[in-house]
């Protein structure tokens, strides 16, 4: 979850709400594919989820900081809507194929970490290994494995960002965020 080594700032004085081991609660869990087009899956207090992808692409005209204003946008809406959240988790991605994927990823990351810490929101990382093997078995899966996966329980994903958020749900709320 989110914790903060000792010493590392001012703000590992903040308390942190008491929730449950994976941060569980009754409030809602967002999963989170980040890229230019990032999945997304929500499950809400009463256990309702839905999916889907938002675009961060820019136009040539928009600044270069203008996709990472619109994700936090897009949680703060998220956030109103379907809130409040009480736990994300996200595709932890630690090897990009280019540089641009790489810088697009670090910044929403950024965003993303320090929207969860200014609002106390637990939020934690599952490797893209650990997703793969959760929804088929195997670590090295590939992205039309995952998406046959998604779909065999009962979810009707639009690409693999989509799906991919999927698994991270599904694995967030049925290992209690890795605790099982």
């Amino acid at each position: 979850m989110n914790q903060i080594a000792s010493g590392a700032s001012e703000c590992s004085d903040i308390g942190r709400p008491t929730t449950s081991a994976a941060g569980l609660g009754p409030g809602a869990v967002l999963a989170l594919d980040l890229g230019t087009t990032s999945g997304w899956a929500l499950k809400t207090g009463d256990d309702f989820i839905t999916s889907g992808t938002v675009s961060l692409k820019h136009s040539r005209y928009d600044g270069g900081g203008i996709r990472f204003l619109r994700f936090k946008r897009y949680l703060d809406q998220l956030d109103e809507d379907a809130g409040p959240i009480e736990a994300i988790y996200f595709e932890e991605v630690r090897r990009h194929a280019g540089t641009d994927a790489a810088h697009v990823y670090g910044g929403l990351l950024g965003i993303l970490t320090a929207w969860c810490e200014e609002r106390l929101v637990a939020y934690q990382g599952v490797p893209v290994g650990t997703i793969k093997r959760f929804a088929t078995g195997k670590g090295n899966a590939d992205k039309a494995a995952v998406i046959d996966a998604v779909r065999q329980r009962g979810f009707a994903p639009a690409d693999d960002n989509e799906a991919d958020a999927i698994a991270i749900l599904l694995w967030a709320v049925e290992t209690r965020g890795g605790v099982r």
